[in-house]
């Protein structure tokens, strides 16, 4: 199996009108997916997956025009279904991602259980991991922070808990992992891989 970053897009554009997975990259987002783009050390992934949705996709078509790849969308990647709630304000929804870490086995106000979104990017991830001809090529996955802690705790051995969280700065958080290895820790876009 081939070693793989772990990208989550940066800041997107509000918008309640809009279902969450069809929000785009903010000014900012796009700004800071463009220097992470540029930055030495991507050069030797050869292949760059994206989730379904609309920030995902956006972020990996910026990493692919700099790295002179396409993108692979790939079902499975999607963040947590949280569409029983759809938007809600920053207060509310930090709340309930708290109760979404703290009770992985359970559906929170509708929302898909921690260790089923969990069992569902692992999956995800294998799948693409594991295509014979491609089994050595590193690989990017660009994705959404929740599922990405998700993964992130599974690959570690840790049970799902939100301490393993990416840092507040707005997403636009990278691990690396690989055969072998645990992950690593979330680190910004701004810091190089």
């Amino acid at each position: 199996m081939a070693h793989f970053l772990y990208l989550t897009h940066p800041q997107v554009k509000v918008d309640a009108a809009v279902p969450v997975p069809q929000w785009g990259l903010s000014a900012v987002g796009r700004a800071r997916a463009q220097a992470f783009a540029a930055l030495p050390g991507l050069g030797s992934y050869r292949r760059l997956i994206a989730s379904t949705e609309e920030k995902a996709k956006e972020t990996a078509g910026i990493l692919a025009a700099a790295l002179d790849l396409g993108v692979e969308v790939h079902d499975g990647l999607e963040e947590n279904d949280r569409s029983a709630t759809g938007y809600l304000p920053e207060a509310e929804f930090q709340t309930m991602a708290n109760a979404f870490f703290a009770s992985p086995e359970a559906s929170v106000r509708g929302w898909e259980r921690a260790v089923d979104a969990q069992a569902r990017v692992v999956a995800a991830v294998r799948a693409v991991l594991e295509v014979r001809q491609d089994r050595d090529l590193p690989v990017i996955f660009v994705g959404h922070g929740g599922v990405g802690t998700l993964l992130l705790c599974h690959l570690a051995g840790y049970p799902i808990s939100r301490v393993h969280d990416q840092p507040p700065v707005g997403g636009g958080c990278w691990f690396r992992a690989g055969p072998g290895s645990p992950p690593e820790r979330w680190r910004p876009m701004e810091e190089a891989p």
